[in-house]
């Protein structure tokens, strides 16, 4: 069976037992903090596991992209060199949310292995915790695996999401390859073969374990599974190595002729055709190559494939050109890699072709290094060097220090590392206001979005210091925790609002707005009058006018999005926003700097949906049912049974998942005018733009420059250009006649300072500070100069204000005994600053002008000692 065929086998035989079909989730896990990608099939359904959401659905089934390659979870440093780890895999799960339990998800396992894959019953092997009693049974007595092909073990089968929480035995199923491969089943000595080999892990989720390690049982046990594409594909297709599937052979093919290479069973082969699929993948989502985070991990990635095309010989960039291999293989099954190829063979064309200009410095150092040693262990700082300097991620050295059998410094590495992460903590600062816990029940409910005006009872109380206080009296700093609140909390980009909150004889200026986790609304900002206490009833009263500028950039934003996807390409994603009364920004994915033709089409096209003035509507709708609509955002983002779905424009011309508060028509933006267009990461541009009165004031600021520049110009505004350039032309010609008399004056001038050489120890020797010449055209001189005196030694100084410039020439026929780069540097020396340059030609500085005169004559005595040496 070919991969493709045995994804869709898995999906159709857990769809016809009831479960949801449940589409692969972004790599990147929007709902889990803690972990840098999807590393399980699992991972999109742990708030469902933890009873923190609901799903319209007990039983699910997916095939889960997946990535290791980061984190904890990280097979980085093994792919290629083995037969079964990978950067990317896919992950084939069903699941029960306290639906049904161990019997069922037996039976289901092995009727699929059996009855649907055909797979021959002799050959598989099953394992269960050594506690775990029911699981044995029913595979004993009820599946009728024979006892001596079911192990019992301890570690191997018990799975935990954290110290915490939810946890349980589990049961995997290895396939036995035959006496022909070597190694022994599971829990024996020799388990670590390849004989048997583990394609299918059961987790019964049927404890939650508490900070004192006691396994209380769960009111509703579930059921996790998780069966690697690659490998059961290896058993389905005869082989043993991953590598030789279906889904890997046309991407070795490929890569060994864009290397030219005739044996495609080659490591570093197989790291390139594993790291094409992590890399398409993870920019398909939405992730950039970069020098943090997930953008690091990329990076890295794409720069081992790189090196291991380089190893080959391979001099031009390839790596980008198996994609459109990758699209043929899976496009198919995730149309979400076929839609951006081409983005995706673009942003990996451009970092392949910045790698390249530093691999080459990179790996000659690391030669040099690794050459040198005085033993076989390579220093944790020369590790580091390359890794900070040279953008040489760590494995990529240990790939290199693998093949050559050199030790690498790990701990060492790890310190200067440590150094470099202190520094950058000591030169940040964290607020931890968001992560504040509330020690009370109750959440506040938001009604800002009908109402900028309501009643709330105050919950909570916190002082300046964020300690929990009874009461903040006149003049005093704090945060106020209400029941209910019309005031919006900073989210999505949208900032906090403020306002006051009164009553009789009480008055609360609120400065800021933000909520924590678990959903509890702070108002920060400080009393005015009066003194507020928990328990006291007041009016929330948000800052109707500042509400309304911030409504008209958020909405901006959105038509924004839209016009840029439709202008640049459906690759563009929102990367970050900032939405503020005065300006909005926001970041998007690009390869490329936005042309200026570009930016004025975007500019049109949100100002066209303005113009149209159209409602804006919100509508609340299950996160399928948005999926369904066409509504862009992260879907995988923590946003429970029902979403907010805001739509604009003309034929619903935008449709996003949106939290935030907007305009009521497109027309109360009044105006959308860009005002910068820059990058601010590799691959990610931002632009800054104004709407409303701050529209309208920017363009009458400009109005007002060009008014200006008329007058200089003493022109009317419409002939600004013409008379600019005529300016500018003028000038050109000016500056070209000054420079022919520059020219001209040195000439002459130089003519007289030949004149001025005197003989020392039987050389020519002109030292002087001649007038009227700039620090940039005394280069120009001192070779003018040399070249008049056939032989000698030439140098020139000219003072600006506090500053000193140094200049040095030497004939051809006397740098053997007089170097240029050591005359100039024994006068700046003398003069606070330092230089040199060739044996010829060279230069030099220094900020003590004071000091010149006595060291210029000092140079007749040292060219003496330099020619007597």
């Amino acid at each position: 069976m070919k991969s493709a065929d045995i994804r869709q086998a898995f999906l159709e035989f857990f769809k016809q037992h009831g479960h949801t079909e449940v589409h692969s989730s972004s790599l990147i896990p929007n709902n889990d903090p803690t972990l840098l990608f999807v590393n399980a099939g699992m991972v999109p359904f742990k708030n469902v596991f933890l009873g923190q959401e609901k799903r319209p659905y007990v039983r699910a089934t997916s095939a889960q992209r997946c990535v290791r390659a980061g984190g904890k979870h990280n097979d980085l440093d093994n792919v290629g060199y083995t037969a079964r780890h990978h950067t990317f895999f896919e992950m084939l799960g069903n699941f029960s949310f306290g639906d049904y339990f161990k019997r069922e998800v037996i039976g289901f396992a092995w009727t699929f292995l059996t009855d649907v894959l055909k797979l021959p019953k002799d050959r598989l092997w099953v394992t269960v915790h050594v506690t775990d009693d029911e699981a044995a049974d029913i595979w004993i007595n009820e599946i009728g695996v024979p006892a001596d092909r079911l192990t019992r073990l301890e570690e191997d089968n018990f799975w935990q999401m954290g110290d915490t929480g939810p946890c349980g035995p589990s049961s995997e199923i290895f396939y036995d390859h035959g006496p022909d491969v070597a190694g022994g089943p599971p829990g024996s000595p020799d388990e670590d073969g390849d004989r048997y080999i583990e394609i299918w892990n059961l987790v019964f989720m049927q404890y939650d374990r508490d900070e004192s390690g006691n396994l209380n049982p769960l009111p509703r046990p579930s059921i996790d599974t998780g069966m690697g594409l690659e490998r059961i594909a290896a058993v389905m297709q005869g082989v043993h190595s991953n590598y030789e599937i279906d889904l890997f052979q046309n991407l070795l093919k490929a890569a060994a002729e864009l290397t030219g290479q005739a044996d495609i069973n080659q490591p570093s082969l197989r790291v390139i055709a594993d790291h094409i699929r992590s890399c398409s993948f993870l920019i398909s989502d939405g992730v950039m190559p970069g020098n943090e985070g997930r953008g690091y991990v990329l990076r890295r990635i794409i720069r081992r494939a790189v090196r291991h095309g380089h190893k080959m010989g391979a001099r031009e960039p390839f790596f980008h050109k198996l994609v459109a291999t990758l699209d043929a293989e899976m496009g198919q099954a995730y149309p979400e890699l076929h839609k951006q190829s081409e983005h995706i063979a673009r942003v990996l064309l451009k970092e392949e072709e910045q790698f390249e200009r530093t691999l080459d410095h990179g790996m000659k150092l690391l030669d040099e290094s690794i050459a040198a040693l005085d033993g076989n262990v390579l220093s944790g700082d020369t590790i580091f060097k390359l890794y900070d300097t040279y953008g040489f991620p760590y494995d990529l050295t240990a790939d290199v220090a693998r093949e050559r059998g050199i030790v690498l410094d790990e701990k060492g590495f790890e310190a200067a590392l440590e150094e470099q992460r202190a520094r950058a903590r000591a030169a940040s600062k964290f607020s931890a206001d968001a992560q504040t816990v509330i020690d009370i029940d109750t959440q506040t409910d938001f009604v800002g979005y009908e109402h900028t005006e309501g009643e709330g009872l105050v919950l909570a109380l916190l002082d300046s210091e964020g300690q929990h206080c009874d009461q903040l009296t006149d003049g005093q700093e704090g945060t106020v925790v209400l029941d209910h609140t019309p005031f919006y909390a900073e989210s999505g980009g949208q900032v906090g609002d403020t306002g006051v909150l009164v009553a009789e004889g009480v008055c609360f200026r609120v400065t800021d707005t933000y909520k924590n986790a678990a959903g509890q609304w702070f108002h920060r900002g400080q009393v005015e009058n009066g003194a507020v206490s928990v328990g006291l009833s007041v009016t929330a009263d948000v800052d109707d006018l500042r509400r309304d500028d911030i409504r008209r950039n958020h909405s901006a934003t959105h038509l924004l999005h839209e016009a840029l996807r439709r202008v640049l390409g459906d690759h563009v994603q929102q990367k970050g926003s900032l939405v503020t009364p005065d300006h909005l920004r926001f970041d998007f994915s690009h390869f490329e700097a936005v042309t200026p033709e570009q930016l004025r089409e975007v500019e049109q096209i949100a100002n066209a949906e303005i113009r149209a003035n159209t409602p804006v509507t919100t509508r609340i709708m299950s996160v399928d049912d948005a999926r369904a609509l066409g509504a862009r955002a992260l879907f995988d983002a923590k946003y429970g049974e029902d979403v907010r779905v805001l739509t604009m424009g003309r034929e619903d011309f935008s449709i996003e998942l949106c939290g935030g508060t907007h305009v009521a028509r497109t027309g109360d933006i009044g105006l959308c005018h860009i005002v910068s267009e820059g990058s601010v990461a590799s691959g990610i541009r931002r632009i800054e733009a104004v709407t409303g009165k701050s529209a309208l004031d920017a363009f009458l600021a400009k109005e007002d420059s060009i008014g200006r520049m008329a007058a200089a110009l003493k022109a009317r505004p419409e002939q600004c250009e013409v008379r600019l350039e005529a300016a500018l032309a003028h000038q050109r010609d000016l500056e070209q006649e000054l420079t022919r008399l520059k020219s001209r004056l040195a000439h002459f001038a130089s003519q007289e300072l030949v004149e001025q050489a005197r003989d020392v120890a039987g050389v020519k020797l002109l030292v002087a500070t001649p007038e009227g010449i700039s620090s940039k055209e005394l280069r120009g001189m001192v070779e003018t100069l040399r070249q008049k005196l056939s032989s000698g030694v030439v140098l020139l100084s000219v003072v600006d204000g506090d500053r000193v410039s140094l200049a040095a020439g030497v004939t051809a026929d006397l740098t053997d005994r007089v170097k240029a780069g050591a005359l100039v540097n024994a006068v700046a020396c003398q003069v606070g600053g330092k230089g040199g340059g060739r044996p010829d030609l060279a230069q030099a500085g220094g900020n003590q002008p004071e000091h010149l005169q006595q060291a210029l004559a000092s140079v007749d005595a040292w060219l003496v000692e330099q020619l007597q040496a």
